[in-house]
C-alpha cells in the first residue's frame, strides 16, 4: 500500500493512493452509481455477500500464513535439496506445496539454491509447483471455486513439478542447461526476500519476542492485502456477470475442444492475479461460459509466472532455462486444464 505516514498533512502521493485496490474499487463503484444507479445496491451486495462467506477461509489463511512465517518453517523446504537427484526432485514437488511462495517471492530461493550446487531438475521441480498452492491459497480456491477445483489444482501443482523436474533432468542428462546461472548482483522483481537455507523450525514461537512481533506483522499485512485484493476481486466478479455478455465469454473461452484452454493458458501467464485473487475472478467467468478446463488452465499458467517474475527470471537464469521455465508452464497448464476438463 502507499505510505501516508511521510510528510502528514503534506505530499501525500496521489499518484500512489490512485493505484491502491481500494482506489479502483471506489472508482468502479463511482462508474456504476453514475452510469446505471440502480443497479449500484446489486453490484455491492452481490460484493459484500461474497467477501463475507470467504471471509472464514481468510481468517484461517492469514492465521495459518502468520504462524508459518513467525516459526521459520520454510527453512524445511532446503531439506527437500539433499541426497539423491530422484528423490530431491519427488520432494522439492512435494514440499513446493507447502511453501508459502508467489511467483515473485520464490526467486530469491532458487538462486541460491543454484548458488549452492542443487541440481535445476529438483529446483525447476519446487519453481513450478511451489506458486500454484499452499494452504492459504488451497481454502481461498475451495471457497470461491469449490474443494474439488482446489483439490484439482494441488494434484496438477505437484504434478507439474514432477514433470518439469524429470524433463530437465532427462535434457540434463543429454548436456543441456550446463551452468545455468547468469553472472548477477542481484534479482529485482518484489520487495520479496528468500527464506534462509539454514537453521530449523521454532514452533512455539510465541516463546520469543521477535517471532511474536513478525507474527502480528505477518498477520495484519496479508490480512490487509487479502481483504483489499480480494475486495477488487468480488466487485470485478459481480461487474461481470452484470455487465459482460455471456456469449463473448463463451466465444472466447467455452465450448468444447482444447483452443479455449490454450488461449486460457496464454492469457493467463502473463497476467498479473496472484492466487488469491483468480479465483473469484474465474468463478465469474464460469458463471458466464468459461469452461472449467480453462479456468483450470489459467489459473495454473498466472500462477507460475506473471510479467515481474518473468523479468526477475530473465536476470536470473540464462535464456535456455528461461524457455524452459517458461515452456513447462504454459504446457503444463494446457495438460492441467485438458485433463481437468476430461475429468
Amino acid at each position: 500500500m502507499a505510505d501516508l505516514t511521510q510528510n502528514p498533512g503534506r505530499n501525500w502521493k496521489w499518484a500512489d493512493v490512485l493505484k491502491t485496490p481500494w482506489a479502483v474499487i471506489v472508482a468502479l463503484l463511482l462508474a456504476v452509481a453514475v452510469l446505471d444507479p440502480g443497479n449500484l445496491g446489486t453490484v455491492i451486495v452481490f460484493a459484500a455477500k461474497a467477501l463475507a462467506h470467504t471471509g472464514q477461509y481468510i481468517l484461517f489463511a492469514v492465521l495459518l500464513l502468520a504462524y508459518l512465517k513467525a516459526t521459520g518453517a520454510e527453512v524445511m523446504v532446503a531439506r527437500a535439496f539433499e541426497g539423491r537427484e530422484v528423490r530431491m526432485i519427488l520432494l522439492a514437488a512435494l514440499f513446493g506445496g507447502l511453501a508459502p511462495f508467489c511467483s515473485c517471492e520464490v526467486i530469491p530461493f532458487i538462486a541460491g539454491l543454484l548458488a549452492l550446487g542443487a541440481p535445476l531438475s529438483a529446483v525447476m521441480a519446487f519453481w513450478l509447483s511451489s506458486p500454484l498452492i499452499d494452504p492459504p491459497t488451497l481454502l481461498i480456491t475451495a471457497g470461491a471455486l469449490g474443494w474439488d477445483f482446489a483439490i484439482g489444482k494441488a494434484v496438477f501443482a505437484v504434478a507439474l513439478g514432477l514433470f518439469g523436474g524429470f524433463v530437465v533432468k532427462g535434457l540434463i542428462g543429454r548436456g543441456a542447461f550446463a551452468d545455468p546461472l547468469k553472472p548477477r548482483k542481484s534479482t529485482g522483481c518484489c520487495s520479496c526476500s528468500g527464506p534462509k537455507l539454514d537453521g530449523k523450525p521454532h514452533w512455539r514461537f510465541w516463546q520469543e519476542t521477535d517471532r511474536r512481533a513478525r507474527f502480528r506483522e505477518e498477520f495484519i499485512s496479508n490480512g490487509l492485502f487479502l481483504l483489499k485484493w480480494l475486495a477488487l476481486a468480488y466487485v470485478l466478479e459481480a461487474l461481470l456477470v452484470d455487465y459482460v455478455p455471456a456469449d463473448l465469454i463463451a466465444r472466447a473461452v467455452g465450448g468444447e475442444g482444447v483452443l479455449p484452454i490454450v488461449i486460457a493458458a496464454l492469457v493467463g501467464m502473463p497476467a498479473y492475479l496472484n492466487s488469491y485473487v483468480a479465483p473469484p475472478l474465474l468463478a465469474g467467468l464460469i458463471d458466464q461460459g468459461m469452461t472449467a478446463g480453462a479456468a483450470m488452465a489459467f489459473m495454473i499458467a498466472g500462477a507460475v509466472s506473471s510479467i515481474p517474475a518473468m523479468a526477475a527470471v530473465w536476470s536470473l537464469v540464462k535464456p535456455r532455462v528461461f524457455a524452459a521455465y517458461l515452456g513447462l508452464g504454459i504446457g503444463g497448464a494446457i495438460i492441467a486444464g485438458v485433463l481437468f476438463q476430461l475429468v
